[in-house]
């Protein structure tokens, strides 16, 4: 079946506008009165979240942001009438992930000044493929209990990714294995900032109860 042009720009689109839900944002002010770009690490995502305003704000900002990449790339592609697991649908799923996410970290409903993408992402790779994303989870839980760098685990999540796709899946579709380092890039871009104060000895870290925990 030839490509559906006009819902695969439709959904593009749509994707990128939830993927803009700035949850965070709008959580903090909704609920708190406050707006985790002003504190903490100035960053419009979970972990500032948990570090700005606790669990009982971070973990359903965590959740949502999760659900805003799933949903997107779960519910559209089943909708466009290609052949499931064809090379086409492969793509548009894909796509939407990445869509989704660039909507996640310049968002147009809170003047480009987003997160960092890790839940986002996390939630298109469920969707994509949930073996290789609950391995992801897996390989930030190790590195977060040891570390509590949230940064390194995420970092480390982002790399077992493609590392599970090829080593443990066996994966041989190009456009599986592709999107899997491309998503990797951009968290570890997304990231650059920490792994210099990582460097540097000057990451801070987070306790359980989402305090900030200082440097080491």
């Amino acid at each position: 079946m030839d490509f559906p042009w006009v819902y695969g720009a439709f959904s593009v689109v749509l994707a990128y506008l939830i993927g803009s839900i700035p949850t965070a944002v709008w959580w903090g002010r909704a609920f708190h009165g406050i707006d985790v770009r002003e504190h903490g690490s100035r960053n419009a995502g979970a972990t500032n979240t948990f570090r700005v305003l606790g669990p009982r704000a971070g973990v359903p900002v965590l959740l949502l942001d999760v659900l805003k990449g799933f949903m997107p790339v779960r519910v559209l592609p089943n909708l466009s009438g290609l052949e499931v697991d064809g090379e086409a649908w492969m793509w548009f799923r894909v796509t939407l992930v990445l869509v989704t996410v660039l909507g996640h970290l310049y968002p147009v409903f809170a003047g480009f000044r987003g997160g960092k993408g890790v839940a986002t992402s996390l939630g298109g790779v469920l969707a994509v493929h949930p073996g290789a994303a609950l391995l992801c989870v897996g390989a930030f839980a190790l590195v977060f209990i040891l570390s509590r760098y949230v940064s390194l685990g995420s970092m480390t999540a982002a790399v077992t990714y493609p590392l599970a796709v090829v080593l443990v899946f066996h994966e041989t579709s190009p456009v599986k294995v592709g999107f899997a380092v491309v998503l990797c890039l951009m968290v570890l871009y997304t990231h650059r900032q920490n792994i210099g104060r990582l460097w540097r000895g000057e990451e801070n870290r987070l306790d359980l109860a989402g305090r900030n925990a200082g440097s080491p």
